[in-house]
């Protein structure tokens, strides 16, 4: 059984691993038959998740940069660990949308605040779910209208 401490630290570096687009490295923190959701994403393997990341992050690394990730571990007992984090980032590339569009870049900074709970089994994760709001990308780039209250 892995510490409190430890299993924050392999969700942070999973994290981590994730958006530094380091497929073998985020695989080295996953069980084998890892179960996972994001909005956009579900998984059920560590083959999928990494194939899903290398497709994902294709796009988003050629209009995004300057990536910057803080992490704030919320809870941590048992076999869960919660963790909070923002995401920074520059759209300094074209972004294209999924209805075959494509967005210039604009150099406006993106700020995406999110939760992942992960649960784990001999000390890897086995199960994921992160949490943020897509919509908040496209507001702050001008391309949907700012929800009330925002």
């Amino acid at each position: 059984m892995t510490t409190n401490a430890e299993r924050a630290q392999v969700l942070e570096s999973a994290l981590r691993a994730g958006l530094g687009r380091n497929g073998a490295a985020l695989a080295a923190h996953v069980t084998e038959d890892v179960r996972g959701w994001a909005p956009s994403l579900a998984v059920g393997s560590a083959a999928e998740l990494v194939g899903a990341l290398e497709q994902r992050d294709e796009a988003l690394s050629q209009a995004f940069s300057g990536e910057r990730l803080d992490v704030y571990a919320l809870d941590v007992g048992g076999d869960l660990a919660c963790a909070e984090w923002c995401l920074r980032m520059q759209h300094t590339g074209s972004l294209a949308l999924s209805d075959g569009t494509t967005v210039e870049a604009t150099d406006i900074a993106v700020t995406i605040n999110g939760v992942t709970v992960a649960e784990f089994r001999e000390g890897r994760i086995c199960s994921f779910r992160h949490y943020w709001d897509e919509l908040t990308v496209f507001e702050q780039l001008g391309l949907a209208r700012p929800r009330h209250g925002r």
